[in-house]
């Protein structure tokens, strides 16, 4: 079973690679648009510190990707507060379109495949699939920060 999602993550980071060098994007340009994305749908702010902090970038190498994204017409910086110190990134409609063109192909074969199984099969596979992400950030956070002793 792992050696199953090793797999999938291996094909998953090459699908990336690929579909985001036909764009002209990087990995990580791509990484940092799915966490705008998200971020963005629950409805809370992204700012370059938020991209720094879940892509674990150094300040520079966030720079360096938000005016990337900027360039490529995918984000806008937007000042926050009365201070307008505080950046804002945002997803612009241009990448909405690249990103459903990048992902779409993939989208559809998924979509085959789980048309396969039956709501209650899915179910049991979402369940599994969540389980697996929890105890890889579990994993994660314990190489990060091991207990003493």
């Amino acid at each position: 079973m792992v050696r199953l999602l090793q797999d999938f993550t291996l094909e998953a980071n090459h699908y990336v690679d690929a579909a985001g060098g036909k764009n002209d994007m990087h990995r990580t340009d791509l990484n940092a648009l799915a966490v705008i994305m998200r971020h963005s749908a629950a409805g809370h702010v992204v700012t370059p510190g938020v991209l720094r902090a879940e892509l674990r970038l150094s300040s520079p190498a966030t720079t360096a990707l938000v005016d990337r994204l900027h360039a490529s017409g995918h984000v806008v910086r937007e000042r926050l507060g009365a201070d307008r110190r505080q950046v804002q990134l945002r997803m612009t409609p241009k990448a909405y379109r690249d990103g459903s063109a990048m992902f779409m192909p993939l989208a559809v074969r998924m979509g085959q495949a789980m048309a396969a199984y039956s709501p209650q099969e899915l179910d049991l596979v979402s369940r599994f699939m969540t389980d697996m992400v929890e105890a890889t950030l579990a994993a994660r956070q314990e190489a990060t920060h091991p207990e003493p002793g």
